[in-house]
């Protein structure tokens, strides 16, 4: 039994696949496009995996996602291709619709395609996952309860717009085509391999810089944190128990503002990496202007999740900060190759430059 992954060469998606092998002997046919914030070298730990198969591409194109779904004939496909960042969706959006949502229809397309031509027993038990935000559901007061699977979508930057758009999409190809669909819609996630634009690992890779720490506005911007294996666990129980054409939150019920973290984090770098004039890291903390259109609050009611599926987060926010922070200090090597770009070269002299965007590329 083989499963497509989208994505699975960013963040979420590759602690998604090596979670996935060290769980199941099940192989994954993993398909990224690589574009910035895709990196193999954070399955550099598969080599030689025969179980693992990666393929460069993009969900945009038709004939490489058909030709994939008949070789390999997957029982599922977990989407979590996307562009994601809410300040690049400012400053350029074009990119987060062509992905987000004309990729995502191209992908819908390819799958229902392959999905009809299964044979019935294939066909009843085949699962379309597409992985989501809470930033679909726009933004909360201080006093307004948490998001649910019944909130409207009010989403409020270009990146938000395109997710709700996609997620309409993936509604839409149950209702009208009877494709066997499930949706997640997470929280802020946190963990190894998260690329160091984001909160977190910005105030880590900064604070031992000895850079400011850049934090908008006043910094009481509360969003809810969701370790990143957490978040895995929580879609494999979605694709294995998931009620078909269904939305299910996963969160990690730590609503917590942005200021905060950025000290919790400063504090486990004086304990665990303490500066050498032996000054707290929270005097780089610097207020910058607010982002335009910046959302107040998110927060995740998870209780559907827990109540039908039995699916809990594992980690608090204590366990959850301090492995990640141990995490970037332990693996200096990986954050210097995102900063310098040089992970970008790691697949031509880990395999050979093959010419072709759309070759495969075994135990990658």
């Amino acid at each position: 039994m083989t499963i497509l992954v989208t994505g699975g060469a960013g963040f979420i998606g590759s602690n998604f696949v090596l979670d996935w092998l060290a769980d199941s002997g099940e192989s994954v046919v993993n398909l990224d496009k690589l574009t910035y914030a895709g990196n193999l070298q954070n399955l550099a730990s598969l080599t030689g995996d025969t179980r693992h198969v990666f393929v460069q591409g993009d969900i945009g194109d038709g004939v490489l996602l058909e030709s994939l779904l008949a070789q390999h004939k997957p029982r599922a496909v977990v989407n979590f291709a996307a562009e994601s960042h809410v300040d690049r969706s400012i400053l350029g959006p074009g990119e987060f619709i062509q992905t987000n949502i004309v990729g995502t229809f191209n992908l819908l397309e390819a799958v229902r395609a392959y999905w009809g031509g299964l044979d019935a027993d294939a066909k009843s038990a085949f699962r379309f996952l597409h992985v989501s935000t809470d930033e679909v559901y726009g933004s909360l007061s201080k006093t307004d309860p948490a998001f649910s699977e019944t909130n409207r979508y009010e989403p409020n930057s270009p990146y938000s717009a395109s997710k709700a758009a996609s997620d309409h999409l993936v509604r839409a190809y149950h209702h009208t085509y009877g494709l066997p669909v499930l949706t997640t819609n997470c929280s802020n996630n946190y963990g190894p391999f998260h690329f160091p634009e984001k909160l977190i690992p910005l105030i880590i890779v900064n604070a031992q810089a000895g850079k400011p720490l850049p934090v908008y506005g006043d910094g009481q911007q509360i969003r809810d944190w969701l370790y990143v294996k957490d978040h895995c666990s929580a879609i494999r129980r979605v694709l294995e128990a998931g009620g078909l054409g269904e939305t299910y939150n996963v969160g990690g019920w730590n609503e917590k503002p942005n200021l905060e973290i950025v000290h919790t984090v400063c504090a486990l770098l004086d304990e665990l990496r303490p500066r050498a004039d032996g000054r707290p890291y929270k005097e780089q903390i610097t207020y910058v202007t607010d982002r335009p259109g910046h959302d107040r609050r998110y927060a995740i009611d998870a209780s559907r999740i827990e109540r039908e599926l039995g699916w809990t987060p594992a980690e608090t926010f204590d366990t959850g900060i301090r492995k990640t922070v141990q995490w970037y200090l332990d693996n200096p090597d990986w954050v210097a190759n995102v900063q310098s770009g040089g992970y970008r070269d790691w697949v031509s002299k880990q395999y050979g430059d093959s010419g072709d965007n759309t070759a495969e590329v075994a135990s990658a």
